[in-house]
Parts: C-alpha cells; sequence; structure tokens
C-alpha cells in the first residue's frame, strides 16, 4: 500500500472512530488513562491482499497493511492490546501448504498479545494445532474447551491478565460447539462446556476475585443466529451475564461499524463487537478510565 493512501485511509478510519462514539459524554482527557483495544477475527489464513478484480473485497486486507495500522496506533497508544477471536486457519493455500505456521510467525511479528480458538484451528487436528505451537509467540485462551486429555493440556488457559498503564484487564476465551461443527477425530477427548455458565464464573472470578478494571470476552460462538434464535451467541451471553464490559467476537463472519451495545443481566452495557472475516477490517475500542467517573468507551471498525 503507498503511504498516501494509507494516510487517507488511517485519517477516515480515526473520523469514523470520533464520530461513531458509545457513550462518551464530556470528561478530561487529561486526567483519563487510556486503553486501546485492537482485534481480529477469521482471518482464514489470508495473508496477502486481495486483488483489484476481487469485487467488493477488491484492495483490502493483507498482513503488511495490518502491520501498519497496528504499529501507527501503537505509537499513538502504548496502552494497547491485540487480541484475535479464533479462525486463524484454513482458507488460502498457505494454510494448506504450511500447515499454519506462516500465521503464526506472521501474528508474533505483530505482536498479537492473545487469540482464542476456533473450530477452524482444529482442521488438521489438534495434533496439527500443537505442532504449530512454538511458533505462536503470543498465549491461547479457552475457558470452555477442556483440553485436559489431549496433548493441548498446559498449552491453554481459561484466562489471561494484563496490567497497562495501572488499568488491569482480564480476558478469556469462549470457543463454539464442536460436536457437528467439527470431526470428532479432529478434536478428540477435547470437552465442551456451556459457555454461558463458564462466562459467568470466569467474569466473576476477573472482576471480583482478581480485580479487573475491564474484563473481556473473546468469543468464538457466534453474534448471533436468525433462524436458531435459542442458540448461544455473543448477543445471550451478553444478556445472561453481568461483569462482562466487552465482547469480541468471531465464527459468524459479521461485519459490524462499530459495537453493538447490549444491556447485561443487571442493566449496564456490554460492547459486543466483530470485523467480518479475512483481515478486511481492524476493530478498536477505546476505554477511557477516569479516576472517580464511570468508563467511557469508543469503537469503530478500520478498513485495512
Amino acid at each position: 500500500m503507498k503511504r498516501r493512501q494509507f494516510i487517507q485511509q488511517s485519517t477516515a478510519a480515526t473520523a469514523l472512530l470520533g464520530l461513531g462514539g458509545i457513550g462518551l459524554q464530556s470528561f478530561d482527557a487529561s486526567k483519563a488513562k487510556k486503553i486501546t483495544i485492537l482485534h481480529t477475527n477469521d482471518v482464514h489464513s489470508h495473508i496477502e491482499p486481495f486483488g483489484p478484480e476481487d469485487g467488493r473485497n477488491a484492495n483490502k486486507g493483507g498482513v503488511a497493511r495490518r502491520a501498519t495500522l497496528v504499529e501507527s496506533i501503537r505509537k499513538e497508544n502504548p496502552n494497547t492490546l491485540l487480541l484475535d477471536a479464533g479462525d486463524i486457519f484454513q482458507g488460502t493455500p498457505y494454510f494448506n501448504y504450511y500447515g499454519g505456521e506462516l500465521e503464526f510467525k506472521l501474528m508474533s511479528m505483530l505482536n498479537y498479545d492473545l487469540a482464542t480458538i476456533g473450530n477452524h484451528d482444529f482442521d488438521n487436528g489438534i495434533d496439527g494445532l500443537f505442532a504449530q505451537l512454538p511458533h505462536a509467540k503470543f498465549e491461547f485462551v479457552s475457558a470452555n474447551y477442556d483440553f485436559s486429555n489431549t496433548v493441548m493440556d498446559t498449552h491453554v488457559k481459561p484466562y489471561k491478565i494484563f496490567v497497562k498503564d495501572g488499568i488491569k484487564i482480564g480476558v478469556f476465551g469462549l470457543g463454539v460447539q464442536l460436536d457437528g461443527l467439527v470431526d470428532k477425530n479432529m478434536y478428540k477427548e477435547t470437552v465442551y462446556h456451556d459457555p454461558i455458565e463458564i462466562a459467568q464464573d470466569m467474569s466473576r472470578i476477573l472482576k471480583e476475585e482478581k480485580a479487573c478494571d475491564l474484563v473481556i470476552c473473546l468469543s468464538h460462538i457466534g453474534y448471533h443466529y436468525s433462524n436458531v434464535p435459542d442458540r448461544v451467541c455473543d448477543l445471550s451471553l451478553a444478556k445472561a451475564t453481568k461483569d462482562i464490559d466487552l465482547i469480541i467476537g468471531g465464527h459468524t463472519h459479521t461485519f459490524l461499524p462499530k459495537p453493538t451495545i447490549e444491556k447485561n443481566s443487571i442493566g449496564n452495557n456490554v460492547l459486543i463487537n466483530q470485523v467480518g472475516a479475512y483481515g478486511l477490517y481492524l476493530g478498536r475500542i477505546d476505554f477511557y478510565f477516569e479516576p472517580g467517573k464511570a468508563t467511557k468507551a469508543n469503537g469503530a471498525s478500520i478498513i485495512v
């Protein structure tokens, strides 16, 4: 991407971020601590940008462009986390040939902080996923997948806590039901647990026991299923819990121009965001923490 073109796209994205603010009343920015959350989902091995003849996705995406965006935002605010909501694997010949090695190496070069596991990350089997872990210089979280009787045992944590500028950020992961979606031979003895029950427990631990200022769920259960309204999704997860501040979603390839606001079980706002698929967009959400005042947030999806 030419530098001039990048600057034009970045400026447009910043304007969108400001105009699409969520709950941002007047506050003293000089006193507020700003935490930036960047995120991707369902990148599906799309290393290179789409070509000029690729319809609505023409000239979008690509790891190099995402790296430039991420670097620019980190310079603007060092208190930034970069997260991925799963389905890193499967979708281009890069995965067919390298088996996930390239994806993990590139994510490591971008300094991803954390990721969760999607159903397609089992496409080379759980042994194939395990074999690529040495190439990932970041950790994985999944609270509702029990890997105790698999090679992934001890390699996936339920949650991870970060501290940025004195702000404590707890992040836990959730995965989709694998039965009926992934061949049993691919995930072997991985045990799936109900995501809502697990989320209630995880978010309570992070908010109350660990005293996190911000609780984030990295979710690969899907944004919403209009044809199956009772199926667990990010919207129902938000409604059923009370300690989650942000749900970063995946699986359904849902393109949201800015985060959805949903009320939780006690009437407080939960932000839910997802940036479609294939690395076409980078999600950005800024949280502002000011002593003695409610946390404010502002978010948008930035075109890559």
